[in-house]
């Protein structure tokens, strides 16, 4: 009896507001056919912290830009949209290849391990006093295209990557 069977819905993915730390990853220019600068953005929701050798420890969510692409070395104020243009106030929008997510996304981690990867279509952000404010897409479970806009208020935390 099939159609006796309960459905259960898919629980909606909720996504946090803000980002309580986060790293800006200097690559520099890394590119050799790119003129500019490179850095990622690496925030962390609450319950999410990186250990002495940037291990993530605790249950949260972890939102990662990369290839983002700045006029010097670090990430200036200013407007920055997702295309792949590599010109400066761009950053690479999302993509999964073959299961492995590029550009920008999000990861749910339970304890210490990764759950769920989510990859983010496209977006912009805005850094301004040290500020970060996200407007970025997603399609649901539904195929929709959503709106997500979550925030960072804070410190950033320079590393620069080997």
């Amino acid at each position: 009896m099939q159609a006796c069977k309960k459905v259960t819905p898919t629980p909606k993915q909720v996504f946090p507001q803000t980002y309580t730390s986060a790293y800006e990853e200097i690559y520099g220019h890394c590119y050799d056919s790119v003129p500019y600068g490179v850095v990622a953005l690496d925030l962390y929701s609450e319950g999410i912290e990186l250990d002495k050798d940037h291990i993530i420890r605790g249950t949260g969510y972890n939102l990662y830009l990369s290839d983002i692409f700045v006029p010097d070395s670090l990430l200036a104020e200013g407007t920055y949209r997702s295309d792949g243009s590599a010109q400066p106030f761009t950053f690479l929008p999302g993509r999964d290849y073959e299961g492995t997510p590029h550009g920008m996304y999000i990861l749910y981690i339970e304890q210490d391990k990764i759950m769920t990867i989510h990859v983010l279509d496209s977006g912009s952000f805005t850094f301004r006093d040290g500020n970060l404010d996200f407007k970025l897409y997603y399609r649901n479970s539904e195929g929709q295209t959503t709106t997500y806009e979550p925030t960072f208020r804070g410190t950033l935390i320079p590393w620069a990557k080997q």
